[in-house]
């Protein structure tokens, strides 16, 4: 399902309130206006960022959360990367000697609106009880380790929260709140499985997603991987229906997988129990054409933001794959719109400052950062709806 940007900044007010009404804080008094509102909003925040913040000033007018810039804040970054346990050494990047800190300091200001600040006491008391699981690469990943890190900040025991690996899924349990946040390693969504002539990734066959259902909340991600070739790809042949190939236009494969995910997602996930997000691609800054710097080749040396609200090189092919095959989908699926919004943090990845000896990194991100963000976005989707 897919919805425009175009809605009413009444809503903004006013969904919020209903949301504390439930709680059973506020008196519920609103009247046609109010009702209106009410199924104007669902539609707006399925996946737009409209009707998601504060709208400054109040007044009338449209907001749409992914559309803004970068501004500079000390109150971030919103909890202590030191004080967390769950970052791998790839991701943290202030353990491992980054000697600068303004890119800890920049959050994202919409256009016209603010954010809701992250706020952990609050999403432990939310979804106390819950299972929310992120399923995807290694930048899910990414942003798993962030909202883990963003809930443990909040948690007053931290003898009370536990991790586990089991395959290919890594649980962190807060014991007290029976809160559990999962992150499901998937680079393809779709299967690879291994027969007699070779690891096969099939476009069409999607078997894991009898685990994924049983959680309340899914935020899904594929694209880093698509790419991949020589000895790190994971698969020998592509299998599209009965027939089996080489390989093929990366493209192509890509959004065939998607839209066997997107089929998976109409017909087996029970929206009235499970929410379900899809966060959009992000792309790497190796390139310093993207930021009018022709002639660099790497992150190593950025230290702030790509100023304004535009990168030069555009959006990439697979962000517009991604909104096509999105935009087909009959379930209520919500869209994490942050390809942009990422794009504009040259500064934002680990470079040479890991764990891992002699790596370049400016795919991944450091952890606190632009991951927290991501979190923040979800976080407000979700108290809002």
């Amino acid at each position: 399902m897919y919805t425009s940007t175009d809605s009413l900044s009444y809503c903004t007010f006013f969904i919020r309130n209903l949301s504390e009404s439930f709680s059973g804080n506020t008196e519920m008094r609103f009247g046609f206006q109010g009702w209106s509102c009410i199924l104007v909003g669902v539609a707006a925040v399925i996946f737009s960022g409209t009707c998601l913040a504060k709208k400054v000033g109040g007044g009338k007018g449209k907001c749409d959360i992914y559309e803004g810039s970068w501004v500079v804040d000390n109150s971030y970054p919103m909890y202590n990367s030191t004080l967390c346990p769950h970052i791998r050494k790839e991701f943290d990047c202030q353990k491992y000697g980054r000697p600068d800190k303004l890119y800890l300091r920049y959050r994202w200001q919409p256009k016209g609106c603010h954010l809701p600040r992250f706020d952990g006491k609050d999403f432990l008391r939310r979804f106390k009880g819950k299972k929310i699981m992120y399923i995807g690469d290694s930048i899910s990943l990414n942003q798993w380790q962030s909202m883990v890190c963003l809930v443990h900040a909040a948690v007053p025991d931290p003898s009370r929260i536990f991790q586990k690996a089991n395959g290919s899924i890594t649980t962190v349990t807060f014991q007290d709140y029976d809160l559990s946040i999962m992150v499901f390693h998937s680079p393809y969504l779709v299967d690879i499985e291994a027969h007699r002539i070779g690891r096969i990734l099939k476009l069409d066959s999607l078997k894991n997603g009898d685990t994924w259902k049983k959680s309340d909340i899914l935020i899904f991600n594929t694209w880093l991987w698509w790419h991949r070739n020589g000895p790190t790809q994971p698969w020998d042949y592509i299998q599209v229906g009965h027939q089996i190939r080489k390989d093929m236009d990366r493209m192509v494969a890509f959004k065939k997988a998607l839209i066997t995910w997107a089929k998976w997602v109409d017909s087996d996930v029970d929206f009235n129990k499970t929410q379900v997000f899809f966060r959009g691609v992000t792309t790497n800054h190796y390139d310093g054409k993207g930021w009018n710097e022709a002639g660099i080749t790497n992150c190593s040396k950025e230290t702030q933001p790509i100023s304004g609200s535009t990168y030069l090189g555009g959006l990439p092919e697979s962000s517009h794959v991604v909104e096509q095959v999105l935009s087909g989908i009959k379930k209520p699926v919500q869209f994490l719109n942050i390809t942009n919004l990422s794009r504009l943090r040259k500064d934002g990845h680990p470079s040479m400052y890991n764990g891992v000896k002699r790596n370049m990194d400016c795919t991944h991100w450091c952890i606190a950062g632009v991951p927290d963000i991501w979190n923040q976005l979800l976080y407000t989707s979700l108290i809002t709806q």
